[in-house]
């Protein structure tokens, strides 16, 4: 009676009892070994074609479920497939990362907000704090992106010219890059070609009065 319940898989034509066959997709009634089923998943993983892994019957069109393959796999191969089916959804789509460092939770942004505007605001799906998805900051509360940046922008500048006034950088008058001076001449070349003196930031003549080494 056992024997005659067996049927042969359909791709190595093993016998096998009902309890070792195992439906993999739930569009099709087709039904494998577990040695077969691991084998098929096993070479579309190697081959980079787990996004959609299809039915191992040449002639039908469905797709395998991970689910209902689970039992037959092993652990590592069905957690390495839900991984590679996982990386397939983002594929192409627009990444954003938490921007706190105790998080950095990987996310697929949003490009608009449905009627047209881009998403600014948004929350982490793990560590739940509010960031910015444009400027990808911690949210700037009271501040449009524009304001933000330009906040953002003034304070370096600031700090810049503070460091710049401790350390007595000369800036160029042509094309204000900073120039500092450790040892030579006041006489001073910039990049852009301008020449000044770095005592005074003038131009450079031939002597500069009053500026000495």
């Amino acid at each position: 009676m056992a024997n005659a319940a067996q049927r042969p898989c359909s791709i190595c034509m093993e016998p096998m009892a009902p309890s070792e066959a195992h439906r993999g997709g739930s569009a099709c009634a087709h039904a494998f070994c577990g040695a077969c089923l691991t084998g098929h998943v096993r070479a579309k993983l190697e081959s980079g074609r787990a996004g959609a892994v299809g039915c191992l019957d040449a002639a039908c069109a469905g797709k395998l479920d991970p689910e209902l393959c689970r039992a037959a796999l092993p652990r590592d191969l069905f957690e390495r497939w839900c991984a590679a089916l996982c990386e397939s959804m983002f594929a192409g789509a627009r990444r954003t990362y938490c921007p706190f460092p105790d998080c950095s939770e990987m996310m697929v942004a949003d490009e608009d907000g449905g009627d047209g505007d881009t998403v600014t605001q948004s929350e982490c799906q793990v560590c739940r704090r509010l960031f910015c998805a444009q400027c990808r900051v911690p949210w700037h509360a009271g501040a449009d992106c524009a304001a933000y940046r330009h906040r953002d922008t003034a304070r370096e500048d600031a700090m810049l010219m503070e460091m710049a006034a401790g350390r007595r950088w000369r800036r160029c008058s042509r094309c204000q890059f900073f120039v500092e001076k450790t040892d030579g001449c006041l006489h001073i070349t910039c990049r852009c070609g301008y020449q000044f003196c770095y005592g005074c930031g003038s131009q450079w003549a031939t002597s500069c009065s009053g500026c000495t080494n």
